[in-house]
């Protein structure tokens, strides 16, 4: 080159370099996500905050860099800027972004979702309709329900029908109040801060109102069931019921027989007992009331709980009178569960140690006592695996001491072996698709699902709240990320994450079951009397329901994950309060929390301990 072209070189003198003992300190890029590096042990202090590192840390050489076109070297040095800026603004935006969908794993709109689920209560309300119902196509229905019957009860105007039927069982709604009341005790700050609470907590009254009138004197249980579904007949016609009759609510002529119980009853006491409890203390704002419920929920167990009733015990369904309605729809495996599952919620509502006592020394019992197929299910008929949750609760957060250790330690020990069932699926299988079958031979997969989630998901918070990475049992393990996972993996089944691309619950996303199983979705809401035959005309049609029974949780697909949607098919589209109960608590545990600080997780991790005091 010739003196005109070195006259237009310029030389550069850069570049700072990194030793190799300083290179040991920093990561791979894969690796900064897991690796934290405290500067103030690995950069010494300096005296006056405005020193540079010390030299050992780095060295610096000079390299003459020639540049030979200066418009290149600019664009080269306005593109490298430009690049940097874009990489640091897309730094930022990640980090800055809300992070609730990669965080609890979920796509969905849960808040959608909740909502419709609970609205799936109101369509179900029994008695005189509140004109403020988000539900347009019912009205007062049930309005003699008891007052016509000889068990002296009277007034049994209210609470739920159950599922497509007319009929109100006792059974399953108390287990609904006890699951609604346990979801809102647990999560109120998430319920609250979507608009949910107030829906939430009137259903929980209609149930809880209801539940009130059903236990009456001093030793009787009526209502395990209003409502019949028999087949009986009258000069060879069939007399009409609520089961045989595919009759909207309001237009019930029939007559609705009501079954009664006595203090022999003790599974129907103990869920009342329960559920009374549970709601107790999600309406401890409301004194008055909530004191009212305590006090019937005490009676109610301690009738059941006297020493000349203790060998008289047994399962409602046993006996005619009291649960021969009941008996092909709720028909009751034990009774042990529900009483330590009353005396549990009980303990929490009162603080009363003699409710504790009871609870734990008869745990051990009531769980030798589960039957095979309802091992690891939590439904209407285990509460087991549930009871077993609460007490490592209890452990957990407020641990009594002596004398529970070996039962609330049992129950620990019990539930970690709940969760490794859920996730190694070396107990239960799933369906190709993924949904986790419970009671493969039984049918309605999803209840079990959902309340599978629920539980996982509630244990996970709790260990998360507590600092745990996750749990042991035998020789398997498992981590938060799995717990979490498997839950939200059930819900996005239910909602459409499935082969069939289709939501289990009515009324959520594009595709959904159209001819639910349900007299009142069934039937058009036109302002005429449709009688049974008109009915059964509307049960045969294969259009779809003229009314959208938003929120319902059907009973799901089979193992293979096929799914019938149609109405004659109640094995895959009935839906039920007690499955949608379950819904609603495992969707409001998934639903990210209030976007304040100082919640954990948006569960509020000592509401549940409020009556409790424990020597010191």
């Amino acid at each position: 080159m010739g003196m005109a072209d070195d006259a237009e070189r310029q030389y550069v003198r850069f570049v700072h370099t990194i030793p190799e003992a300083g290179r040991r300190l920093l990561p791979s890029a894969s690796k900064w996500n897991s690796i934290q590096v405290n500067l103030n042990n690995v950069v010494p202090q300096s005296s006056n905050g405005y020193e540079s590192f010390p030299c050992h840390l780095s060295k610096s050489y000079d390299y003459k860099l020639l540049i030979t076109d200066k418009s290149h070297y600019k664009r080269f040095l306005y593109i490298s800027l430009t690049l940097a800026l874009l990489i640091l603004a897309l730094g930022l935006l990640v980090h800055f972004l809300p992070r609730k969908n990669h965080h609890h794993g979920a796509s969905k709109n849960l808040t959608l979702a909740v909502n419709q689920a609970i609205t799936f209560f109101d369509a179900q309300k029994s008695g005189v309709y509140p004109t403020n119902s988000p539900v347009k196509f019912r009205g007062n229905s049930g309005l003699n329900d008891g007052r016509n019957s000889s068990h002296g009860g009277g007034d049994l105007v209210g609470g739920f029908y159950d599922s497509g039927n007319n009929i109100k069982f006792t059974f399953p709604t108390a287990y609904t109040i006890t699951l609604l009341s346990w979801s809102v005790i647990e999560y109120h700050y998430k319920y609250a801060d979507i608009g949910e609470l107030d829906h939430i907590k009137d259903v929980i009254r209609w149930g809880s109102d209801y539940l009130l009138k059903v236990f009456v004197g001093s030793n009787k249980i009526t209502d395990p069931a209003v409502g019949s579904a028999g087949n009986g007949t009258q000069n060879k016609v069939a007399v009409p019921n609520d089961m045989n009759c595919w009759q909207r609510p309001e237009d019930m002529s029939y007559k609705r027989p009501v079954s009664v119980c006595d203090a022999r009853a003790s599974d129907l006491a103990g869920e009342i007992a329960a559920a009374l409890s549970a709601a107790s203390i999600v309406f401890k704002d409301d004194k008055k009331y909530s004191e009212g419920l305590i006090t019937a929920a005490e009676k109610l167990f301690q009738i059941t709980d006297k020493e000349d009733q203790i060998n008289k015990a047994a399962t409602y369904t046993t006996m005619n009178a009291c649960g021969g309605e009941a008996r092909d729809f709720y028909n009751s495996s034990g009774y042990k569960d529900e009483l330590v599952w009353g005396a549990t919620w009980l303990f929490f509502a009162t603080g009363n140690p003699t409710y504790l006592e009871y609870a734990t020394t008869n745990f051990a019992a009531a769980a030798n006592n589960e039957t095979i197929a309802d091992k690891g299910v939590f439904y209407w008929n285990n509460k087991i695996t549930a009871n077993a949750v609460l007490l490592s609760r209890l452990r957990f957060f407020r641990d009594p001491g002596f004398p529970y250790e070996n039962a609330l330690a049992l129950s620990s020990n019990m539930t970690d072996q709940l969760i490794c069932s859920y996730l190694s699926r070396k107990i239960f299988n799933t369906t190709p698709g993924g949904l986790i079958l419970l009671r493969p031979d039984h049918g309605e997969p999803l209840q079990f699902a959902a309340t599978a989630s629920f539980l996982s998901k509630l244990y996970n918070d709790y260990l998360t709240i507590l600092g745990k990475s996750g749990g042991i049992c035998d020789n398997d393990g498992f981590s938060l990320e799995m717990l979490q996972s498997f839950s939200i993996s059930q819900i996005n089944y239910i909602l459409g994450d499935n082969p069939r691309k289709m939501s289990y619950m009515v009324g959520f996303g594009k595709h959904f079951p159209t001819q639910v199983h349900h007299r009142s979705a069934s039937i058009p809401w036109d302002g005429q009397f449709h009688d049974c035959d008109e009915g059964e005309r509307w049960f045969q049609s294969q259009d779809q329901n003229p009314n959208l029974l938003l929120g319902a949780l059907v009973a799901g697909p089979d193992q293979l994950d096929d799914f019938s949607d149609q109405r004659d098919k109640p094995w895959f589209t009935e839906p039920s309060i007690a499955s949608n109960a379950g819904l609603v608590a495992a969707l409001i545990a998934h639903h990210h929390p209030p976007a304040s600080t100082g919640l954990n997780l948006g569960i509020d991790s000592m509401g549940l301990f409020q009556k409790i005091h424990l020597d010191t």
